[in-house]
């Protein structure tokens, strides 16, 4: 996140389980940041705040995801909907064929 874009998508690509290697699972997480004042060491500070956290799961090496619940409306169109899954599950794909992220 940038001091002019106060929205940020972390996301973290997890390693195969030994069980199965095929397995990719990416963990991601949806923030804002709040800008505050710590007066007590006169600082800035920065704190994420109304994070949204889901992880999408793919049992053939990233081809397919699947996400069990969205809680969150992730599109701002007022409604928690299949658009909103559909947009996390294109993310995490995406993400998951970056080689060098």
């Amino acid at each position: 996140m940038s001091f002019f874009n106060q929205r940020g998508i972390f996301l973290q690509l997890l390693a195969p389980s030994i069980i199965n290697p095929r397995e990719a699972q990416v963990s991601m997480q949806l923030s804002r940041k709040e800008l505050g004042w710590d007066a007590e060491n006169e600082a800035q500070t920065e704190t994420l705040v109304d994070s949204v956290y889901v992880t999408a799961i793919s049992a053939d090496g990233g081809q397919s995801f699947n996400i069990k619940e969205v809680r969150s409306d992730v599109d701002g169109d007022g409604d928690i909907d299949s658009d909103d899954k559909a947009k996390l599950l294109a993310l995490a794909k995406a993400y998951s064929s970056i080689l060098n992220p």
